[in-house]
């Protein structure tokens, strides 16, 4: 809506008490027609023209996580990545669409065009910023922009008990583990392969589609451990089988950022989210939604646009 200019009030002919109600009322208009827009109004601003027209935001997420995504009892998405991306939306004045989504097939696809974001625990990593191979050369596919918003470090899960007495990354040298493919924690065993053969102990590996799979291994014995972003690894040991089932092993890794991943070419996009973000961490839904599934160690102080190492 336009805003006509505010003439200064006629004051001929009127009673003192009219006067002064209409200088109000127009004093109130004039106020509110150049007032500063609010964090939340200037994210929504800032939405790009394709997702404003549309009135969604399309999410691509592999919902097999907890508690970081997962299909809940309704069979809808549930868990802290579709909370944040809920109120996310509402802060841009978008509806969300989650696209269920294999894991590894999250960035190929968003930068197919397939979603909008790909929002499902990715840590943000220069691997996946510049499409680096396995030998830090360039693929040849487009990286993406990430806006983080979490931090979290990779932590071994085990059976209960540690029957193998595994606490660090040394000790899975002669074991069997398993991993989800496309990973971090994919390349951290990946790197530790040779560190093991130079120490004449085989590290076998054992790769799956989702983390289910891999702690299957874990429950039957197959595999001697799994590695696992600790929040997930902690809601596995205290919800698997009432807690009898798992338990976290030794310390977590250095911390790294979980990110939203963006198209490179959608930089208006990347923008508005981190508006949106941090508007959600300045009226506080950000750190309740973390409360709430009891992951408030991984709080980030502020969006960031590609802050992982």
């Amino acid at each position: 809506m336009r805003h006509l200019p505010c003439p200064p009030p006629r004051r001929r002919g009127l009673p003192a008490a009219a006067v002064t109600a209409a200088s109000a009322l127009l004093l109130t208009a004039c106020a509110g027609s150049g007032a500063p827009k609010s964090a939340g109004e200037k994210a929504r601003a800032a939405v790009p023209e394709a997702q404003r027209s549309a009135g969604v935001l399309r999410v691509g997420s592999d919902l097999n996580y907890p508690p970081m995504e997962f299909r809940g009892s309704d069979g809808g998405p549930d868990g802290i990545d579709p909370d944040l991306a809920d109120a996310l939306g509402t802060v841009l004045g978008l509806r969300i669409e989650i696209v269920d989504t294999p894991f590894d097939k999250l960035i190929p696809e968003l930068n197919a065009g397939r979603f909008d974001v790909a929002m499902s625990a990715i840590s943000d990593t220069p691997k996946r910023r510049n499409a680096l191979g396995d030998s830090g050369i360039p693929t040849g596919q487009p990286g993406v922009d990430f806006v983080d918003y979490f931090m979290a470090g990779t932590s071994i899960i085990v059976r209960k008990g540690n029957p193998k007495g595994i606490r660090t990354l040394d000790d899975l040298c002669g074991q069997t583990v398993a991993v989800q493919r496309a990973t971090t924690q994919d390349d951290i065993v990946t790197h530790q392969v040779p560190a093991c053969a130079r120490e004449g102990k085989t590290l076998q590996v054992h790769r799956f589609d989702d983390d289910a799979q891999a702690l299957a291994e874990v429950a039957a014995g197959t595999a001697a451990a799994d590695l696992n972003d600790l929040p997930a690894a902690a809601y596995a040991a205290r919800t698997t089988d009432g807690g009898t089932r798992f338990e976290v092993a030794g310390t977590q890794s250095q911390s790294s950022p979980y990110g939203i991943a963006v198209n490179k070419t959608d930089t208006g996009l990347r923008d508005a989210l981190v508006k949106g973000l941090d508007e959600l961490m300045r009226n506080g839904q950000y750190d309740t939604i973390l409360a709430k599934w009891d992951v408030s160690a991984g709080a980030a102080q502020a969006a960031a646009v590609n802050g992982g190492l």
